[in-house]
């Protein structure tokens, strides 16, 4: 068995960016929650997809931005993406997934809590992460746990992270906290490059165990001086960044294994999702696809 664990967030904003325009009966907007679905019921035609469960950001600040004020906001999200929200999830629980909306934490760590509680559940094979934000690397194990880009159709398992970052899945909080990610809102390290970050992580590890001083590290990086002066200047900055590049695995989620098994389409809420949407096609579409 293989459980798909995907990021809804994610293939929300790439429906509204990417799918059509479309207005509901009333007049809303609802073209990325069309696309969303259209999405998840091409991800539900493959071949072993049996347990499924989708996250969303129901509110895009969590915790973190108790942490740190610069981290990403819904400033700037466009406002009738925002109002998507709340009726994609509705419409995903009535395609009959499991439905997992974050408040106080974020779609990553829903992710990550239940690929740290699966991956080793009697019956499961692997456990695959929708989604390509490399955030999600750091939660690769083996091939046992792996991203699955759905776009692009690549999958990344350990080698693959390592092939990629330079670093294996447990470094890449560590490398994020120096190189930054603007997608969340923090800025790493001065002069800190992905080339610099890569050579030290695989050398030494974690951030702690990176030298103060330039003279003590024993593999060649080009401005070590200038890259070891701003590490010690900014340490408490990038152990902070770690941390809010680091997702948990402590979401307090409800469900079992078994409560991730398809069962079909809940019909009824189903045609009025469908009605809402005014879209007939995905109502044939949704109707007609049973479980395996």
């Amino acid at each position: 068995m293989r459980v798909h664990l995907v990021d809804g967030t994610y293939e929300l904003f790439r429906a509204y960016f990417g799918a059509p325009r479309a207005t509901s009966a009333v007049g809303t907007e609802v073209g990325a929650t069309r696309g969303l679905l259209r999405s998840l019921l091409a991800l539900l035609r493959e071949g072993g997809v049996t347990h499924v469960a989708c996250a969303f950001d129901h509110v895009i600040e969590s915790f973190r931005n108790d942490l740190f004020p610069g981290y990403k906001t819904s400033d700037g999200v466009p406002l009738d993406l925002l109002a998507q929200f709340g009726p994609a999830e509705r419409a995903v629980e009535a395609l009959g997934l499991v439905v997992w909306p974050m408040v106080e934490f974020e779609a990553d760590d829903a992710l990550a809590t239940a690929a740290a509680r699966w991956a080793e559940a009697e019956g499961v094979d692997q456990v695959v992460l929708c989604t390509p934000d490399k955030d999600m690397a750091q939660c690769v194990r083996g091939s046992r746990v792996v991203c699955l880009d759905r776009l692009r159709r690549r999958v990344l398992d350990e080698p693959g992270v390592l092939a990629r970052f330079g670093v294996p899945p447990g470094a890449i909080p560590d490398w994020l906290a120096l190189v930054g990610d603007s997608a969340d809102g923090f800025p790493g390290i001065p002069r800190w490059g992905q080339k610099a970050a890569t050579t030290l992580l695989a050398r030494y590890g974690r951030l702690e165990a990176i030298p103060d001083d330039e003279h003590r590290w024993d593999v060649p990086v080009r401005g070590a001086q200038a890259l070891a002066r701003t590490l010690r200047e900014h340490r408490a900055e990038a152990l902070l960044y770690r941390t809010l590049a680091t997702v948990r695995i402590d979401v307090p989620l409800h469900e079992r294994l078994e409560d991730l098994r398809w069962r079909g389409v809940r019909l009824e809420a189903f045609e009025a999702c469908c009605r809402e949407l005014g879209d007939e096609e995905l109502l044939v579409a949704g109707s007609s696809l049973r479980p395996r």
